[in-house]
């Protein structure tokens, strides 16, 4: 997806879970696609210019058990580079989760890039957080360019000179009021027993906002005075939901019950009543994230993922296999401007 615009053909593919495989076969229908990578020969294809490959990242996650190398996962990362090896491949991106930075002491990737010198590769990495290539999610990848025999292109292509440059901005003066964002307090100061109201009232970011009920966006009455706050952020509204059976729309309630337009509350962070608590109770449920809501975060068009699956039609496809096919894919616009990079590169 991120390579193809920029005239980019693929030699092979290959992947062994059942989905992936179907969503290639699908759209590319005519490369070869494999299984196990390891089994993959020298006289295959022949000599390519590129191999990409992000091997399972479950043994250098936080959320797994950070088995490193000593997992057959995070061997295979070694075997990437065997693979590479037998492809004789002059450019090669390897992707993984930050964890493998850390794990085993950094050991395990210093074990990585060790055996990169060994096959020739000169080499560069960078971690990469997709929300800065314009999709709408924090994932922060590290990213490990090589090329046989010289370092500098890997490191052209993933450091920007005007990044390196050192010519950082002046720092702000230091200046004698709080900054607005963290004042929490509420539109008054204390002097002894007695509340003083304040001569300036200083904004408050309302989603901070944590004095009296200021965070559900209230009205405040202090000594007979009413002082009026800004609605809150409504990603974290807590109104209460209804899941209406007959349309499969929330319907949006506010406390006092009265229906109100269900596009005034993000529902995805609702936490209404039982809900929030991530139980369905009293026909209440919580929205869940759409197949297309995560293809549109990894940068995926629409629909990508809806293919015909396992003798059923495309609008038939279940959900499951597509949000796991899509949590282990990497983000397309990421993976396109490393490619963009490497296209300038090879065009010096």
């Amino acid at each position: 997806m991120a390579w193809h615009p920029l005239g980019w053909q693929p030699a092979f593919f290959s992947d062994i879970e059942d989905f992936p495989r179907a969503a290639l076969q699908h759209h590319y229908p005519d490369v070869p696609l494999h299984g196990d990578f390891t089994t993959i020969g020298a006289d295959q294809y022949g000599a390519i210019d590129l191999l990409v490959g992000g091997t399972p990242c479950q043994s250098f996650s936080i959320a797994g058990l950070r088995g490193g190398m000593d997992d057959d996962r995070g061997n295979l990362s070694l075997e990437f580079l065997r693979l590479a090896e037998r492809k004789a491949a002059k450019w090669l991106v390897w992707e993984n989760v930050p964890g493998v930075l850390s794990s085993n002491g950094g050991r395990d990737f210093g074990s990585f890039l060790g055996a990169l010198v060994e096959l020739g590769y000169g080499f560069a990495y960078r971690t990469l957080d997709a929300q800065y290539f314009g999709v709408p999610q924090r994932r922060k990848r590290v990213f490990v360019v090589g090329y046989l025999g010289d370092w500098r292109r890997s490191a052209a292509v993933l450091f920007e000179r005007q990044g390196l440059c050192g010519d950082s901005p002046p720092r702000r003066e230091e200046g004698q009021k709080v900054a607005p964002a963290v004042t929490t307090g509420p539109p008054f100061s204390r002097t002894g027993n007695e509340r003083v109201e304040a001569d300036a009232m200083v904004p408050v970011f309302p989603t901070l906002d944590a004095s009296m009920d200021a965070k559900y966006g209230c009205n405040q009455w202090v000594d007979s005075k009413q002082y009026v706050l800004e609605p809150i952020a409504k990603t974290l509204c807590a109104h209460g939901q209804r899941f209406d059976s007959e349309t499969e729309n929330f319907v949006a309630f506010h406390p006092t019950q009265t229906p109100i337009n269900s596009h005034d509350v993000f529902h995805t962070l609702g936490a209404g009543a039982s809900a929030s608590a991530g139980v369905a109770d009293s026909g209440l449920r919580v929205r869940r994230i759409t197949p297309i809501e995560c293809e549109r975060l990894q940068g995926f068009p629409d629909g990508f993922t809806q293919i015909p699956y396992r003798g059923k039609p495309a609008d038939k496809c279940p959900d499951g296999p597509r949000y796991r096919a899509l949590g282990n894919s990497m983000a397309v616009p990421v993976m396109r401007w490393i490619g963009e990079r490497i296209q300038q590169v090879e065009s010096l």
